[in-house]
């Protein structure tokens, strides 16, 4: 019998390193380094815990051995960095627009 996970393994593996980690450390490489409000700053806070939960439940996903529960490990974790990418990405636009 074939994984029906494994491909959902590798592609949501890699789909939290660039949807959920590029976007968390260019949006603190903006803040750190000025070129965007200061009140962007404040996203962070919020959005780097929800990109760790999304990097802990891919882990879980990866390593798990029945293929229902991995499946269900990479789900969270999908929609961890969905929720962490609106926060981050949308309120940085949303607080860029208001102040300029």
């Amino acid at each position: 019998m074939t994984d029906v996970a494994r491909s959902l393994r590798w592609y949501g593996g890699i789909a939290v390193l660039l949807f959920g980690v590029l976007p968390a450390v260019m949006v603190t490489m903006l803040v750190t380094g000025g070129h965007t409000p200061k009140q962007v700053g404040f996203l962070l806070i919020g959005g780097i815990p929800l990109v760790a939960a999304a990097l802990y439940y891919a882990a879980r996903g990866i390593t798990a051995a029945d293929p229902e529960q991995s499946a269900g490990w990479m789900r969270r974790s999908m929609t961890l960095v969905a929720v962490a990418d609106l926060l981050l990405l949308g309120g940085n636009a949303l607080i860029r627009i208001a102040t300029t």
